[in-house]
């Protein structure tokens, strides 16, 4: 996969959105989108992006300043750009027709995948916009993961084929 964004769209805790961005940077993703309420630096007064700051960089631990990122009031403008920039739209999304990420589905070059809300999830209105949906299997009796663990999960599949033999940060012992 050539270029990999992420959409997170009406995630409402900082924390998420803060295990996001740390997992986007991990894994390499190109660029995040924010979209509908979820909360990032540039919402609010001063004072509001300041305890923003705050929430999102106990999870983030600094790549809420590494990864690339813009903001569209309305998550069909933000398809829209991206369809215009030769991108194919995910969401990641339980359906009768969602792609099974165990599977390794052959994916296009260019991706960009939408994280939705933690408890209604992508409604159908966005999900026909997309290019399609990817699904991670579930095999105990809930239905779904949290927003940041599903995401850590779907970025690891999409990216772990440009993963390989790659160990940049090892850690070693004195």
């Amino acid at each position: 996969m050539k270029t990999l964004t992420v959409i997170l769209y009406n995630i409402r805790s900082t924390y998420n959105v803060g295990s996001i961005l740390r997992t986007c940077d991990c894994l390499g993703v190109d660029s995040a989108i924010f979209t509908g309420y979820t909360p990032f630096l540039d919402k609010g007064l001063p004072h509001e992006q300041v305890k923003l700051e705050k929430e999102i960089h106990k999870t983030a631990l600094g790549a809420e300043k590494t990864i690339n990122w813009q903001r569209f009031s309305n998550i069909t403008e933000a398809i829209e750009h991206l369809h215009k920039n030769k991108i194919k739209v995910f969401a990641l999304e339980q359906g009768a027709d969602s792609l099974n990420l165990a599977d390794s589905p052959d994916m296009p070059d260019s991706v960009a995948l939408i994280l939705g809300e933690e408890v209604h999830g992508i409604p159908e209105e966005i999900l026909t916009k997309c290019d399609g949906t990817l699904e991670i299997p579930m095999l105990g009796q809930k239905e779904s993961f949290n927003v940041s663990t599903a995401a850590g999960i779907a970025i690891w599949e999409l990216r772990k084929s440009d993963l390989s033999g790659t160990r940049k940060y090892l850690r070693t012992q004195i």
